[in-house]
């Protein structure tokens, strides 16, 4: 079972998960700094690859580039267009190194590119990248496992996407709060009140949002999660599946231990369990059009096994 849903406690990897953490902002500012905005910034957000974490691809100038975390090798590659690549070794180094050799890259390349170098959605220690020299910590088993939880529960993620015809994200890895998420809209605007362009633009409608998070301080083992936003009334209060699911009031959101699935003989079925429920709870409430919304599932049908499949 650990060689599919291994094990990835919190305590074991804090350091390398805080240093990695920070290691991805610097790659996803660089990604907005340089590429429009999509809704509810869509284009910042990274996206799995056989190997790791990589961007889109970014334009500049004339050519295009991508910048991947690979956890097989341990690297982190920069891929240009023209053929250029260049890699710098995941390996135990302070922020402000890992910040200054990937501006070098940029920099070598051809890329001039300035971002704020002031990390976001930290809960401590935001400690510029250029000066930070506290966060040099990297375990590659663990950076590893971490890949593989994510890899995994995005096949979940994916199949949980399918059902739902409605605007809906990709399965994607926000690099700010360091979490794998996808987003399902009910069409709807929503009122949300904040005083950051961040927020606005990312909760602007409607939405019911799960995933997986490490975890930090607040809740300090790896966890799915979902919530909605704005949250209808009675939605904390709903019973959700499986029985390792709770609300957590601190964090807002439904939250089903790591370790519940990774434990359990059927994974695949207890995750896409609290996926299902959830989302239920919250579009139920809320007055979803979910008949509009979601892909109702085929009538058996009958044919010979030799005719073609239906395209």
């Amino acid at each position: 079972m650990d060689s599919i849903w291994p094990p990835l406690p919190l305590e074991e990897w804090k350091e390398t998960y805080a240093t990695l953490h920070r290691y991805t902002q610097i790659a996803g500012k660089v990604a907005l700094a340089l590429t429009p905005l999509e809704n509810h910034f869509w284009n910042v957000a990274f996206h799995l690859t056989p190997r790791g974490l990589a961007t889109r691809t970014i334009p500049y100038q004339g050519r295009t580039f991508d910048m991947e975390f690979d956890f097989l090798d341990h690297n982190f590659v920069i891929r240009v267009s023209d053929g250029a690549r260049r890699g710098l070794a995941l390996v135990p180094r302070a922020v402000a190194d890992f910040y200054r050799e990937v501006m070098a890259i940029l920099g070598s390349l051809g890329i001039d590119v300035a971002i704020n170098d002031h990390p976001v959605e930290l809960l401590s220690e935001v400690i510029p990248f250029h000066a930070d020299r506290m966060h040099a910590a990297y375990d590659p088993d663990a950076a590893q496992r971490c890949f593989r939880v994510l890899a995994e529960s995005a096949v979940v993620l994916e199949e949980f996407r399918a059902r739902f015809i409605g605007k809906c994200s990709p399965v994607h890895f926000f690099w700010g709060s360091f979490d794998l998420a996808v987003s399902r809209f009910s069409g709807r605007r929503a009122e949300v009140r904040a005083n950051d362009s961040i927020t606005r633009e990312s909760y602007s409608h409607e939405l019911v949002s799960a995933g997986f998070w490490p975890g930090d301080t607040r809740y300090p083992e790896p966890a799915y999660y979902c919530y909605a936003v704005p949250a209808p009334d009675g939605f904390a209060e709903a019973e959700v599946l499986p029985a390792a699911a709770s609300w957590n009031t601190e964090l807002g959101e439904f939250l089903l231990p790591y370790e519940a699935v990774r434990r359990s003989r059927t994974p695949r079925e207890l995750l896409l369990a609290f996926l299902q429920t959830t989302y239920q709870a919250a579009a139920d409430r809320a007055g979803w059009d979910r008949d509009a919304l979601e892909r109702h599932a085929p009538e058996p049908e009958t044919r010979s096994p030799e005719a073609p499949l239906p395209i």
